[in-house]
């Protein structure tokens, strides 16, 4: 079964919001084995809106529409569908009455602005199986329309638990159906795309999907067949071969997180983490507290941005901070056995660094950062150069901080810096 996406907005073609929803419903209804044969991105207008509906409707079998169904005046999907379709608008009585609920419990009085959201073309089903997610899917000439919110997180709910469904209980597909997902860190798309440039052509019936999450890069494997077993053991040959030209830059599979690896590492080695953080500001800590239980491993952390609290808190030399700056590999050895020590933990990590976008020297150009990790007897550390915006760099930082982790307890060497 094939078909398309279609993308409203003005923030989409002007270049202010990146988009996130065409690219999620690409992924996922590639991973589940239906095609998609076009992307189609247009503005907030008439005409745009209705040629692209038309020319969908006469080369796809189903078509995914998302933004536009919104209360401001610019949300103007419904009555642009109904018109296209040559379909009357009809008040649907459960979305207006679930409307009229969702915006009575808020305090607010229900608008024209707010029933119009309910007004859809003839013959339409609603999508709504939460309160404050809405949608409606319709039939034109056995082609299947969704019309889904342009907010990402409804609409990927609706794709997942609505859209999906829908479409595959309506294709013949093959029953069985597996697909997996390889996280990788510490390696550019060019380098993946290089050690990998063969495989599409040894792939056979496996379908390989090449995702930039940054500051991760995602390869997906998806395969429908006959039975189960058969599936699984081609899934698991093409990742033996994919592990095989990638190593130890595949941090994880599926839906786990470089935190909760570490987290999980920690735990079965029964080791405990703290961390001294400079330019991430408690980025790392943070990632590190978000997974349940997280507080059977990790004891602490120190944000320790200026050099006074290096020295009251860790007790970093003063001579080595006037010698060598504090962002420096001395210093980050520095905070990482100062860490360890003062929070008595087997592990203490830091990271010392210039974010940006100011700060940045001929020697030390924005986004130097300096990692240190001390581990019993031994303290590592290394020195790297990231680029991006501030953000970027800081998320970059703690993902390596964590990453030095992972590779430490799994046995890996540490990706080399500069």
């Amino acid at each position: 079964m094939y078909g398309e996406i279609i993308t409203i907005g003005d923030e989409l073609i002007s270049g202010r919001v990146v988009d996130l929803n065409a690219w999620y419903a690409a992924g996922r209804l590639t991973a589940t084995g239906l095609r998609v044969i076009r992307v189609t991105t247009v503005g907030d207008y008439q005409e745009s809106i209705s040629k692209a509906l038309q020319k969908a409707l006469g080369e796809s079998q189903f078509v995914i529409i998302t933004g536009g169904l919104g209360s401001t005046s610019d949300d103007i999907t419904n009555e642009i569908a109904a018109s296209a379709l040559n379909r009357p608008l009809c008040l649907d009585e459960e979305m207006y009455e679930q409307i009229r609920t969702y915006v009575s419990a808020r305090g607010m009085k229900m608008s024209r602005a707010f029933e119009k959201m309910a007004w859809m073309p003839e013959d339409s089903k609603i999508l709504c199986p939460k309160e404050n997610v809405c949608g409606f899917s319709l039939v034109e000439n056995k082609v299947r329309l969704y019309f889904l919110p342009g907010v990402p997180e409804q609409m990927r709910y609706l794709m997942d638990e609505v859209v999906i469904p829908d479409l595959l209980l309506h294709c013949t597909a093959l029953p069985a159906l597996k697909h997996k997902v390889l996280k990788l860190y510490g390696l550019n798309e060019p380098s993946i795309a290089e050690r990998l440039r063969d495989l599409p052509e040894k792939s056979g019936n496996v379908i390989l999907g090449f995702y930039p999450r940054f500051p991760e890069n995602h390869i997906t494997l998806s395969l429908r067949g006959e039975d189960e077993p058969s599936v699984t053991g081609e899934i698991d040959l093409m990742e033996r071969e994919i592990r095989s030209r990638v190593g130890s830059f595949i941090f994880a599979t599926g839906d786990q997180m470089m935190e909760g690896v570490v987290g999980e590492m920690l735990l079965r080695k029964k080791l405990t983490l703290s961390v001294a953080e400079s330019c991430t500001g408690g980025l790392i800590g943070n990632l590190l507290t978000n997974v349940p239980g997280s507080s059977g491993y990790f004891l602490g952390g120190m944000i320790v941005y200026g050099n006074q609290a290096k020295m009251d808190l860790l007790r970093v030399s003063k001579e080595t901070l006037d010698t060598h700056g504090a962002v420096s590999d001395p210093v980050a050895r520095e905070m990482a056995t100062g860490v360890r020590r003062e929070l008595k933990t087997d592990l203490g990590l830091s990271v010392t660094g210039i974010a940006g976008p100011d700060g940045g020297t001929a020697e030390k150009p924005v986004g130097t950062v300096y990692i240190g990790l001390a581990s019993g007897d031994e303290t590592f550390s290394g020195k790297y150069r990231f680029w991006g915006k501030r953000e970027q760099n800081k998320l970059n930082s703690a993902m390596m901080a964590l990453d030095w982790v992972r590779r430490v307890l799994h046995g890996d060497p540490l990706l080399p810096g500069l």
